[in-house]
């Protein structure tokens, strides 16, 4: 058995290791360099839980013990008591529509084991052609016809408590994009940490998202006498730190905070700022800000949790403003067993 203090040296190497992989993986600064368009499967980025989203997305460092955490850290999933699904759904921008479900089973000593599914559908996109050579003009033609496109991901994930500090978790992913007659298909791996310092309810955390091989659309094209780029992984890194307060007094009143910087591989590096209000652990407010994004910042949501029989229900709403785009509004809904 590890002590805490061990435990406390190791998670502090973990961030010497995070801040490694940060300044490596960037190999030029960020202020010369900001990597955008340098990765495939955007979709992964898409956090579709309601209550993370309302934090900012700012879930490394939060645990709500549900199946949802497979989608945020999964070391999270070791606070799933029983038996937890949550269904997540939402309209992304320019009426993409995103859907995700999740499923945590806790198997005592052994663990936490959860199955997850994502899903994004682009609808139906008008397809159009290259002017042909000699006509005015150079805008494409419409052509009449359409095509869609479309993302999914089924993963399995496991999550165990070391000790009653620390947490470990991981998520093992196989995925496929298409677009119209075109596909590919990948595997990812996610890893997630969760230490609770001892200070009050002090906890950091780290994640590492979307490991995986590059990808292709299609092999030799005799058309174009080339082969289709590689499709890079969106490889990502989180550290976050919260703290609850106002739970000291044995009230109904709980306030949580929580902080974290995100570095990607293909943008700049980004902060993300939350703050949860709950009352009696049964209705929720949370507002959440983006920091460094282009068009995303301002975020807020709201939950109850009810009871009825031996299951606990849970609704929870979140807002999510895209600036001169538009505005994302997500739901969640919840049962405990």
């Amino acid at each position: 058995m590890y002590s805490s203090k061990k435990i406390f040296q190791l998670i502090i190497s973990q961030f010497v290791v995070f801040s490694f992989f940060v300044h490596a993986q960037s190999g030029i600064s960020p202020v010369d360099i900001e990597r955008a368009g340098q990765s495939g499967w955007q979709f992964l980025k898409i956090n579709g839980d309601a209550r993370q989203a309302a934090l900012g997305g700012a879930y490394t460092a939060i645990s709500l013990g549900d199946a949802s955490a497979v989608f945020g850290n999964p070391a999270s999933l070791s606070d799933v008591k029983n038996i937890n699904v949550q269904v997540n759904a939402l309209q992304w921008i320019a009426d993409i529509n995103h859907q995700s479900a999740a499923i945590a089973v806790n198997f005592g000593d052994v663990g936490v084991f959860g199955v997850s599914v994502a899903m994004l559908g682009y609808g139906d996109i008008a397809e159009t052609i290259n002017a042909p050579s000699g006509t005015s003009g150079t805008s494409p033609l419409v052509t009449g016809s359409v095509f869609t496109a479309n993302d999914i991901a089924a993963g399995l994930s496991y999550a165990r408590k070391i000790t009653d500090n620390l947490s470990v978790g991981g998520n093992f992913r196989w995925m496929q994009q298409q677009i119209a007659e075109l596909s590919m298909r990948n595997w990812s791996l996610d890893f997630g940490t969760m230490y609770y310092t001892g200070y009050k309810s002090l906890r950091i955390a780290i994640t590492a998202r979307n490991f995986g091989p590059d990808s292709r659309f299609g092999g030799w094209s005799e058309e174009f006498q080339t082969e289709s780029d590689n499709v890079r992984m969106p490889l990502d890194f989180r550290a976050g730190m919260a703290m609850d307060f106002l739970d000291g007094d044995g009230g109904p009143h709980l306030l949580t905070v929580v902080v974290e910087g995100d570095h990607p591989n293909d943008g700049k590096e980004k902060f993300h700022l939350g703050t949860s209000y709950a009352f009696d652990k049964t209705f929720f407010v949370r507002v959440g800000y983006k920091f460094n994004y282009d068009v995303q910042r301002f975020t807020f949501g709201a939950g109850v949790n009810y009871p009825f029989g031996e299951t606990i229900g849970s609704i929870n709403y979140a807002y999510v403003d895209f600036g001169e785009l538009t505005q994302v509004h997500m739901f969640s809904l919840g049962f405990s067993f």
